[in-house]
This record gives structure tokens, C-alpha cells and sequence, in this order.
């Protein structure tokens, strides 16, 4: 059961880094762990740690969250980065966002 789940983390590693189209070694480096290590994760030999695992989905641009839940890994990259910066502002700014977003849809 254990092998399992690893083989399912990696798994899912594998499939997130290629929708997001990183190669391997972009993805270790970021991650700073070996390509050769990254390899063995995806393809569920190796056992990684808790750390090397938030490292690698931090590389991803995702928070354990939204990996396990993937909540936010479908959206595209840009839309990813308009949910980043929208958690950071203000209520009030969001709100201006938000008139400003509607506004511009009217057109």
C-alpha cells in the first residue's frame, strides 16, 4: 500500500510538470534535488521525504494544497498568476478589481 501511494505522488508529479511543459531537469533544479532523483520519484522508485516532496511541488508553483487537491492546477499559467496576485490584495482592492473586471467584460 505504501509503494503505492509513492508511486501515485510521483505520478502525479510527472503529470503536473508535463502539463506545465518543465523538463525534468528545470523541475529538479528548482527543486534542488538530482534529475536522476527526480526520475525515481516519478517513476515511484524512490521514496521521498516530506521536504523533498514540498520542494518539488513548490518548483510546480503550487502549494501542497492545491497538488493533493488540485484546486488550482488546471488553470492555465496566466490565470494562475491573476489568482496569485488577487489572494494578496485588499478587500477593497479586490473589490475595484472586481468593477474593473466588469466593466471591461461589458464591451
Amino acid at each position: 500500500m505504501e509503494r503505492y501511494i509513492y508511486m501515485n505522488i510521483g505520478a502525479m508529479i510527472k503529470s503536473e510538470r508535463k502539463r506545465q511543459n518543465i523538463s525534468m531537469n528545470t523541475l529538479a533544479k528548482r527543486a534542488e534535488i538530482g534529475q536522476s532523483t527526480l526520475s525515481y520519484i516519478e517513476s515511484g522508485q524512490r521514496q521521498p521525504t516530506f521536504e523533498v516532496i514540498e520542494r518539488i511541488v513548490k518548483g510546480l508553483g503550487l502549494t501542497l494544497g492545491e497538488f493533493f487537491t488540485k484546486e488550482k492546477s488546471e488553470l492555465e499559467p496566466e490565470l494562475r498568476r491573476l489568482v496569485d496576485t488577487a489572494k494578496k490584495l485588499t478587500p477593497e482592492q479586490r473589490e475595484s478589481l472586481q468593477r474593473l473586471l466588469d466593466a471591461i467584460n461589458k464591451d
